[in-house]
Parts: structure tokens; C-alpha cells; sequence
């Protein structure tokens, strides 16, 4: 082989020994000049990035400072160079002459690899020559170093270590995962994986900086499958706000602006289906339907067809059926070719969500029109939509359309489905007709169909609620026997259910005492069962079954094995207040609201103010305050009936601070009450009052500067309005009274004293007080005869005055508001605060505070209940 001759060293030689300042080499490369703007902007739209000229003018500087310094460096080093040869002029050369030895060598080394790698044969003969084609994922230069260790040794290893070193890097940067088609599925799979989890994470928009983020991080590409397979697990979570934002997020890029996939479309109208959310999906749809390249097919008609009629949007379906037969716009059809015809038929499918759509709505003729259009497109009705019309007759109570609708799906020899009998026996159940209902489900049985556990569900249901509870013990049986998509408990709670709106109480009873022998009570029964206790007078059994169910919460190792461990809820408490006011047990309603105070639940007061009001009429009231208290607290508006019952119990009690609070309370709430209403509320209570009680809260918030704007403007006018009538009527009722000289003094007074013409508000107000009769013989009656007996009814009536004040100074009843036997830690307090006033009712604990001392309170009795039980242990 010929090797190249050994002269152009020494002409290296010669040239560097006569010049010593060495010159620069031919073969170095020039500095690389900065990119362009044009080959930056082009850089990063191949990576997926739109840039803008801010940023290409950054990067353009950042590169041109990069090739400045590159520039500087390798000026320094040429410099150093031409300095190490003037200082060592032989060094230099013999380096130059090592430098071109080494080429040569590595030369003569390739010519004779690739004259090997061209002639197998001779290779083969020699068993050190590679095959033909071993250039790739790095083989050949793998053959030329198992071809230069055979043939000359380890002598030319060196060639090779540089350039595998490079090659390597080279090839991991290129196969980069994300940069090319060529990416790892394993890794890509997981890096997918990743998105999804961080994606699952929090709710970012389409247009947050953080999503574009992670979307960019995420090192994908996001085309067809990529993105169906991040939708997938966006869907296992039920995260439609996330699909939403990344599709659009894709698909405003510039990069897949034109690659839109309508598989991907319509993947993400299905995921919206099974959210519910039919708005989102509507303006999805619309979307496709504006771009050629996405245009709805068949399946995205299913898809949406299927969204709105679950949601019972009826006329935006039909608007998606005349779409459907429509040609796309002008707009649309220049993106095509001119023989593109989209148009299609709706099928049985897109009928069927009509009629689902049909029952949430309730338009029942809109049945027939789906027949008809079925029999001009010649389509044959399914089992399905004969249900689901026997299901629209249904809900309209057109009870005689679902017996014909039912004769005719067996004319036409559709078998019919289980669900078919549950409409049928549901509809036999609304009109009465219990035989009816019994032998369809044994037709049902007799025809072979298997039943669903919601046909025997039905059944029973209708035999509680006409109190056959007996025979539906039976159809438990069967229930039991079916795959359950439910517990068993939940058809005993339908049973007792049924029953109760039957008007069969004892038997509710009777069905949750044999309910023990099939499973065990959950919280809704007990929830169920404590209202039926409740209807039955029952106070006795309710208390049981409450304290039974707290005890099993409290300590499930020591539970009764009737009634497992069990949380009690906010209706469980719910429920026992109102079993315990229905009973006039307002000591165990005290204890109740307490617990339910202290397991944090609150008590609805849209549903059960009144049980708040009824417990404040019977001298609970400050279970009323502390409830208003908490429910400020949690920053609601309080119910407007709260604050008129406290309200009227401080006017009741002469603490008009409190009232001047509680009207603060109506301003900062932003409640409003007309005068019209107000006088009602004070005719109505008027009974409560004492007879100066209206004029001292009248000049009370006049002197109290707050009476410029409602509610305390219509309150004081409502007041004046009130005391004028008392005052007319109490003259007229005291004529021919025992103090009638006393009155026509005071008449004769006030009219001296109105002969001035001008006077002062406040002149007025004393004015309107003393026109009031203030004998305290009027208040007070000559026998005990005279004063009313209350009675629990009488109490529990706004007609009866709860709170007089000469009635307490004269009986000796300090506070009416506590009338039970028993003093709790909160009596205390309050009975402390007795003097009425702004500083009082200030001093009065918050609701946090009540709620502290009742746990103290609840830690007390623990430790009390065990000293007792220790005492009686060694007492035995």
C-alpha cells in the first residue's frame, strides 16, 4: 500500500527552523461568525417556539457576544502558541512534525480500511476485516479498531478515543428523547406519565405562563397518539378543565396549529360528556365545525348528541340533527376539494338522546316526532327506545301511553329488558294498581329476563308504601341473590322511606327491626328512623338509637353489636332536635345542640330556624345568640327571623343595647326590613312588652344617632306608628276604669304642654311617652286571679307573653329565659351578667368561648361519670 512521503515534514521542518516566529496554520478554521436573526427565529420554530422581536434581538446579542469571546480565545491561544516557539523554537517543530506524522499514519490507517471493508473475501480470509455496512450506531469505527489491534497492535488505539468520545455525545444528543421520531417508548411513556400526575395536580388555564411551562418541559411531541394518550389519563381523574386548557394549548401553537386530529376532538367531547358539562362540549363542537380538517364525523355526532341529552338540552339537539343534514359553510368547503359532501343521517343513537332528552324536559309529544322521523328514514325502534319512551310517558303521569308503548313493543317482537319492567312497575306503583306491579315482575320472571336489582327495588318500595312491608321481605330475597350496585342498606332505607310517605309509621318500625337480620343499620337509616320516631311521639326509642349511634362513633371496641361504629352526621343532630322539640325535651335539645356544636357541625338555618326560635320561646335563647354568634363567625348571612326573635326578646327584657347591637348586626349584614313589616312583627309581639317599653326604646335610638338609615329608620317609625295606636286604645279601654282621673290629668297636662308650636324631636318623643296611661295598677292586677295561667301550649305560642317586667320584680323571677331545673356552665355566665346595658351584652362570651366552656363542661361530666362508677365498684 502506498504510503505518502516523508518530504512534507521536512519542508515543515526547514520552513519553522528558518522562520522561528511561527506563521498560522492553513488548516485552522475560522472563528465562527454570530448567527444571524434569520437562522435564530428559524431555530426556534423547528423546536416549537414563536418567537418575538424582543427575543430574537436578545438572543442575536447573546450570540454575538458568545462568538466575540470565542473570538478573544482563540487569539489567545494563537498568541501563546507563537510565544512557547519563540522561547523553544526545536520544540515547536518537532511538535509540528509529531502533529504531521500522526496524520499521515491515521491516513495510511483509513486507506487500508477501506480496502479491506471493499474486498470482503481478502477480509474474511484474514478474519480481521468487518462487513460491508457496519457504519452504523458507531460498528465501523468498532472494525477499524479491532482491524488496527490485529494488524498492528494497540499501537493505534489512540486514533480512535477522541473520535468516540465525540461520536458518542453527538449520538445522545441526537437522540434526545422528544427532538426527533426516533425517541425511547419506554421513556416516552413515562415522561407522559409525568405530565399527567403534575398536570392532575392543580387547574392551570390555556393561557398560563406555568402550563406553557410545563407543556415545553415535558420534552414531547405532541401529535395524534401523544395527546389521545394524555387524555386518557386526564379522564381516569375525571380532570375535563385540564384536557380542555392542553388541547387548546396544542393546537394554538404554531407548531400543530395545522395538525389538528378530529380524533382528538372528539376524544375530548366524550370526556366532557362524562362530566356533565354540555356547554363546554356545545362550543367544542362549534369549533369543529368551523375547520374543514376537523369537521364532525358520525362518532362526534354520537358523542355530543349523547351530552345534551343527558343534560336535557332538547332544542339544542335538534338544532345538532339539522346540522347534521346541512352542507358545511363556504368557508369550510374552499379547504376541501369540491366533491366533499359531510352531510349525514342521524341513526338510532342520536334518537335515543332525543328521547333522553325528552324525560328530564318532560315534552312528551316530542315521543311521537321521533317515531315518525324514524319511520321515514326507515329505522327500526330498539329496546331502548321503547324504554326510554315508556320512561318520557312516565314522568309526564301519561299512564295509559306507557301500557300501549309497552303492547307495542311486543307487537313488534322487541324483547323486552329489565329496565322496562322497572318503568312498568313504577308507573302500575303511581297509579295504585299494586297487583299489577306483582305480575309484571312475574312475567318478568316467567319470560326468562334477568332482573336488575332496581325491578325487586321498585317492587318493594311499592309494597311498603301501601304497608304490605311482608311481602317485600320477599323481594329482598331475591335482591339478594343479583349483583348489587348498592348496599343492601340503602333498600331497607327506601323501604322505611315508602313507608313513611305512606303514612304507615309502625310498620317503618317494623321493617328496621328486621332489617337486623339481613345487614346492619348505616347513618341513613338512623337518620330515617329518628324523624319516624319523631312523627310517632316516640321520644323515649329516638334518644336510644342517638345515644347508641354516638357511643359506637365515641368507642367502636365497646359498640353494641347491634349498631356498628357510625359517624353521626349534621341530619343526625338535625333530626334529634326535632324529635326533642316536638316532646318538649328542651334539656335534651340543650344537650344535643351542645354535642353538635362540639363535633363541628352546624345546623341548617334555612331548614330548622324554627326549632332555634321554638327553643328561645321556651327559655332557651341563648342557644339562639350562641348560634348567631357562630353563624357570623363563619361569615354567613344569619336568617333574618333570628334577629327579629332576638331583637324582640331584649325589647321584651328592657336591654336595649342589645337591640341597638342586633341592629348593627341587620346594617353589617345588609338586611333590610320595610316599616310595613316591622309594625307587623310589633303587633304580633306587642303582648311581650311592657306597657313603657316602646317610647324608652324610641328615645333610646334617638339618642343613640343611628336612626338615619334602615333598618333602624323603619324601626323607630314602625314604633311611633305602634305607640300611637296603643295610646288611642288604652284611652278609650280605661273610661270607665278605676284610674281614669289619673289619665284625664295627664291628658290635661300633655295639653298645656302641646300648646307650644314649635318643638323638638326629643319634645315629641316625651311627648308620645306621656301620652301613654303609666299606671302601675294596670300592670299589675288587683288578685292573682287576673294573671294568665301559661301552659306548654300557651308558651309555645307567639300569643302568650313570655318576659314582664313587674311580673318578675313581683314573683321574684329575675330571668325568665331560664326555666329549667338544671344550671349549666353557660347559665352561670350569663345569670353573672344580669344588669342590661351597652357594657353587658359586651361582656356576654363569643360563641368560640361558649363552645370551650361546653367542652370543659363535657370533660367534667367524663370525670364525674367515673368517679362514680369507681365509688360503686368499691362500694360492691
Amino acid at each position: 500500500m502506498a504510503v505518502s512521503s516523508p518530504p512534507p515534514p521536512r519542508f515543515h521542518l526547514s520552513l519553522h527552523l528558518q522562520n522561528p516566529t511561527p506563521s498560522p496554520s492553513p488548516t485552522r478554521s475560522k472563528p465562527r461568525p454570530a448567527p444571524t436573526t434569520e437562522t435564530l427565529r428559524r431555530r426556534l420554530l423547528r423546536r416549537g417556539v414563536s418567537p418575538t422581536p424582543k427575543i430574537l434581538h436578545a438572543l442575536r446579542k447573546k450570540e454575538a457576544l458568545k462568538a466575540l469571546r470565542r473570538a478573544r480565545k482563540d487569539t489567545e491561544a494563537a498568541a501563546a502558541a507563537a510565544a512557547a516557539a519563540a522561547l523553544h523554537p526545536r520544540d515547536g517543530a518537532l511538535a509540528v512534525v509529531e502533529e504531521d506524522e500522526e496524520e499521515t499514519r491515521f491516513r495510511a490507517a483509513a486507506a487500508e480500511y477501506r480496502a479491506l471493508v471493499g474486498r470482503p473475501w481478502d477480509g474474511a480470509a484474514r478474519g480481521s476485516a468487518p462487513t460491508r455496512g457496519g457504519d452504523e450506531e458507531g460498528e465501523g469505527l468498532e472494525g477499524l479498531r479491532e482491524m488496527l489491534v490485529a494488524r498492528r497492535g494497540d499501537g493505534f488505539r489512540w486514533l480512535l478515543d477522541d473520535d468516540i468520545e465525540a461520536e458518542a455525545a453527538e449520538r445522545k444528543q441526537q437522540k434526545r428523547p422528544g427532538t426527533g421520531w426516533d425517541a425511547d417508548p419506554r421513556e416516552e411513556e413515562m415522561r407522559i406519565q409525568l405530565l399527567v400526575s403534575r398536570l392532575n395536580e392543580e387547574f392551570l388555564s390555556f393561557r398560563d405562563w406555568r402550563l406553557s411551562r410545563m407543556m415545553k418541559k415535558a420534552d414531547l411531541v405532541y401529535n395524534e397518539d401523544n395527546l389521545l394518550r394524555i387524555l386518557d389519563g386526564l379522564e381516569a381523574r375525571g380532570n375535563w378543565r385540564q384536557a380542555l386548557a392542553v388541547t387548546e394549548w396544542v393546537y394554538n401553537e404554531n407548531s400543530y396549529r395545522h395538525r389538528k386530529s378530529r380524533f382528538v376532538y372528539t376524544k375530548l367531547l366524550s370526556i366532557l360528556g362524562k362530566s356533565l358539562r354540555a356547554t363546554e362540549a356545545l362550543r367544542v363542537f362549534t369549533i369543529m365545525r368551523g375547520d374543514a380538517q376537523i369537521y364532525p364525523d358520525m362518532p362526534a355526532y354520537h358523542s355530543i348528541a349523547v351530552t345534551l341529552g343527558r343534560a336535557g338540552l332538547l332544542k339544542e339537539l335538534i338544532k345538532i340533527i339539522e346540522y347534521m343534514r346541512q352542507k358545511p359553510s363556504k368557508r369550510v368547503m374552499k379547504m376541501r376539494r369540491k366533491d366533499w359532501d359531510p352531510s349525514l343521517e342521524p341513526d338510532v343513537l342520536v334518537y335515543n338522546s332525543v328521547l333522553n332528552a325528552c324525560v328530564l324536559s318532560q315534552q312528551w309529544k316530542g315521543v311521537f316526532w321521533v317515531f315518525q322521523q324514524m319511520r321515514n328514514n326507515g329505522l327500526q325502534p330498539t329496546g331502548a327506545t321503547f324504554g326510554l319512551a315508556m320512561e318520557v310517558m312516565l314522568k309526564a303521569k301519561k299512564y295509559e301511553f306507557v301500557k300501549k308503548f309497552y303492547d307495542k313493543m311486543q307487537k313488534n317482537g322487541v324483547p323486552p329488558r329489565a329496565i322496562t319492567y322497572k318503568v312498568l312497575v313504577r308507573a302500575f306503583w303511581e297509579q295504585g294498581k299494586i297487583n299489577e306491579a306483582v305480575e309484571a315482575v312475574n312475567d318478568m320472571e316467567q319470560r326468562g329476563v334477568v332482573g336488575a336489582a332496581s325491578v325487586y327495588y321498585e317492587l318493594a318500595c311499592c309494597l311498603c308504601n301501601n304497608g304490605r312491608w311482608r311481602d317485600a321481605l320477599l323481594q329482598v330475597d331475591k335482591l339478594k341473590q343479583l349483583p348489587l350496585t348498592k348496599p343492601l342498606e340503602y333498600t331497607f332505607t327506601g323501604m322505611i322511606l315508602a313507608s313513611f310517605n305512606g303514612g304507615y309509621i309502625y310498620e317503618c318500625i317494623s321493617i328496621f327491626e328486621s332489617m337486623k337480620d339481613y345487614c346492619t343499620p348505616n347513618i341513613g337509616t338512623v337518620n330515617v328512623m329518628l324523624k319516624v320516631y319523631g312523627r310517632c311521639d316516640m321520644f323515649g326509642k329516638a334518644k336510644d338509637l342517638f345515644e347508641t349511634t354516638k357511643a359506637s362513633f365515641s368507642n367502636s371496641q365497646t359498640c353494641v353489636p347491634e349498631h356498628p361504629s357510625l359517624s353521626a352526621d349534621a341530619y343526625t343532630y338535625s333530626s334529634m332536635l326535632e324529635t326533642s322539640a316536638s316532646s318538649q325535651q328542651w334539656e335534651y335539645f340543650e344537650y344535643v345542640y351542645k354535642e353538635m356544636a362540639l363535633s363541628h357541625h352546624h345546623l341548617d338555618q334555612s331548614k330548622y330556624s324554627w326549632l332555634l326560635i321554638k327553643a328561645c320561646r321556651a327559655g332557651k335563647s341563648y342557644l339562639l345568640e350562641h348560634a348567631l354568634d357562630s353563624i357570623l363567625e363563619r361569615g354567613a348571612i344569619p336568617d333574618v327571623r333570628l334577629i327579629v326573635e332576638l331583637i324582640c326578646q331584649s325589647v321584651a327584657q328592657n336591654d336595649y343595647g342589645r337591640v341597638l347591637l342586633f341592629l348593627n348586626v341587620m346594617t353589617e349584614a345588609s338586611i333590610k326590613i320595610s316599616e310595613v313589616e316591622w309594625t307587623k312583627i310589633l303587633q304580633q309581639n306587642v303582648h311581650q312588652f311592657s306597657v313603657d317599653a316602646l317610647p324608652d326604646l324610641i328615645e333610646y335610638l334617638s339618642s343613640s344617632g343611628i336612626i338615619n338609615a334602615d333598618p333602624a329608620l323603619s324601626l323607630v317609625r314602625a314604633l311611633q306608628s305602634q305607640c300611637q295606636t296603643i295610646s288611642i286604645r288604652d284611652t278609650y279601654l280605661l273610661v270607665d276604669g278605676t284610674s281614669t282621673q289619673l289619665c284625664e290629668c295627664s291628658l290635661v297636662e300633655n295639653g298645656g304642654k302641646h300648646s307650644s308650636s314649635n318643638l323638638t324631636e326629643h319634645d315629641k318623643l316625651g311627648d308620645t311617652r306621656k301620652n301613654m296611661c303609666t299606671n302601675e295598677h294596670l300592670d299589675v292586677p288587683d288578685s292573682d286571679g287576673d294573671i294568665p295561667q301559661l301552659g306548654v301550649a300557651a308558651v309555645m305560642s307567639r300569643d302568650v307573653s313570655l318576659s314582664r317586667p313587674r311580673l318578675e320584680s313581683i314573683h321574684g323571677q329575675c330571668d325568665l329565659g331560664h326555666w329549667g331545673t338544671q344550671v349549666s356552665a353557660i347559665d352561670e355566665v350569663l345569670d353573672s351578667l344580669s344588669s342590661y346595658g351597652d357594657s353587658s351584652y359586651r361582656e356576654v362570651p363569643s360563641a368560640s368561648e361558649i363552645l370551650e366552656l361546653w367542652e370543659q363542661e363535657r370533660i367534667n361530666d367524663m370525670f364525674g361519670h367515673k368517679a362514680e362508677s369507681r365509688t360503686t365498684l368499691r362500694g360492691s
